[in-house]
């Protein structure tokens, strides 16, 4: 954490509304597409597996993102809660996107994240798998309530 940092509400102990908020928070932060604002998200020293790859800090944060929306391309993203704690929360999640031949893939997975008492996550595991899709199976609409059973 960098001194610069000011308290990112809502904080921990989530409850039910607080936590939704959150979830929401991050998923309007990755339709953005914006590598800088979804890790300004995270704390200065934020710990992430996702897939294969073990990121740290914010820099890395960084490039991690903006390689992955540079492959994945058109992505839209949904997020649901699953579960919470003081300061964890667990979700499930949906994102299409298409790579750049044109094939069309929808990736499933779940997320453990940890908050720190400013509310930056500082913590975040990802387990995620792909299946490819028609365009005419396209579903996920961003904001849109709960995902669709798999």
């Amino acid at each position: 954490m960098t001194t610069a940092d000011q308290p990112r509400p809502p904080l921990p102990p989530f409850d039910d509304e607080t936590a939704r908020a959150k979830v929401q928070a991050a998923e309007d932060a990755w339709n953005s597409r914006d590598p800088e604002r979804v890790a300004s998200a995270y704390s200065a020293d934020t710990e992430w597996r996702n897939r294969d790859h073990h990121i740290r800090g914010r820099e890395e944060v960084v490039a991690f993102l903006t390689d992955k929306w540079n492959r994945e391309l058109d992505y839209r993203l949904r997020k649901n809660l699953w579960s919470y704690t003081d300061n964890r929360i667990g979700v499930r999640f949906q994102y299409e996107w298409h790579d750049a031949e044109g094939q069309w893939w929808r990736s499933y997975g779940n997320e453990l994240w940890e908050f720190d008492e400013l509310g930056y996550m500082r913590r975040r595991e990802a387990s995620i798998n792909d299946v490819a899709i028609d365009a005419s199976d396209l579903r996920v609409t961003p904001g849109e309530g709960d995902l669709p059973v798999w």
